[in-house]
């Protein structure tokens, strides 16, 4: 069937699926196995330690793929530069960038004139406004069921995105909650043009950074094993339930602020759980989409089953 949408003709893929930038654990393995399945993998460039780590990542890609992928800014964190590694993405001429978190501003205006297409987070219909008046090729639209950042009113998914599609004239991209066909099949049915994906692409074969404990937990637990950290740092955030986050949520119910939090939110508890399995010092980013999770496969197993299942649907809904 013919799944051509403005996303998959803006940034030249077939499927239009989209990985997330996932801190930590996107790098060149899963991106590269995301495009050659006919989606958009992504590197996460604030993740690595250097621009020449960058720029080192980023060929990787292309020595593992003809196919386009993009590189993913966190630029929320905590006013840490990313000029210097955007200089390494417009030097190597990447296909896509991608901004998370913070304002996109600085770097939607480094990349006019180039070739470069600018696709940008938000979770709110105003902050689509404002990234389609800045120069954004495109918005990526993130519900309160998603894993990691998310907005500070608590708006699923499924409203979330129509209210962007009727606001904007770009294409959009639905987040949060999706990990199979139904979901892209839900998501275009609301107006979106594509979607993106991040806790369902931890669970793969390819996700190679991710400790096997991480995906276990993700295949083993459910929508209910979530809960949402930051509330009271105005950054809100979706982590897989334990003892650690439990911790954070007692200190936040204290009125105890970012000092006094950081050491429990910082990327070191971050990388003691997904990369070392260490759930009892640390944490881990997930969506409610754990609870849809059953297995670990490929990424081309995953995108082969996901577009079955889309056009299984489209074939019920044509009789």
């Amino acid at each position: 069937m013919n799944w051509e949408t403005r996303v998959t003709k803006l940034l030249g893929i077939q499927y239009p699926i989209i990985q997330g930038g996932l801190a930590y654990l996107a790098y060149a393995d899963l991106a590269a196995a995301v495009s050659n399945a006919g989606g958009l993998g992504q590197i996460t460039a604030m993740s690595l330690p250097s621009p020449q780590a960058l720029r080192e990542e980023i060929q990787k890609v292309r020595s593992m793929t003809a196919k386009p992928f993009g590189v993913n800014y966190a630029i929320g964190q905590h006013g840490r530069p990313f000029e210097h590694m955007l200089e390494i993405a417009i030097e190597e001429n990447v296909p896509v960038v991608t901004m998370t978190g913070g304002n996109p501003t600085p770097i939607i205006k480094r990349l006019e004139g180039t070739s470069i297409k600018k696709l940008v987070l938000v979770a709110a219909r105003r902050q689509a406004e404002k990234a389609e008046e800045l120069g954004a090729d495109a918005v990526m639209v993130v519900g309160q069921e998603g894993g990691g950042h998310l907005g500070r009113a608590d708006i699923g998914t499924i409203v979330l995105v129509p209210q962007v599609v009727d606001a904007v004239s770009i294409p959009v991209i639905a987040s949060g909650g999706i990990g199979d066909g139904r979901g892209l099949m839900a998501a275009l049915s609301l107006g979106a043009e594509g979607i993106e994906m991040g806790t369902r692409f931890i669970a793969t074969q390819e996700c190679v950074h991710a400790h096997s404990l991480y995906k276990e937990a993700l295949v083993k637990g459910t929508e209910s094993d979530t809960v949402v950290i930051k509330r009271s740092l105005g950054a809100p955030a979706r982590v897989i339930r334990n003892g650690w986050t439990g911790q954070i949520l007692q200190l936040e119910q204290e009125g105890k602020g970012y000092e006094d939090l950081k050491e429990y939110i910082s990327g070191s508890a971050n990388r003691r759980y997904i990369y070392e399995g260490n759930e009892a010092e640390g944490f881990a980013w997930a969506g409610q989409v754990m609870g849809r999770i059953k297995d670990i496969p490929t990424v081309q197993e995953l995108t082969s089953r996901m577009i079955q299942e889309a056009e299984d649907i489209r074939m019920r809904w044509s009789k």
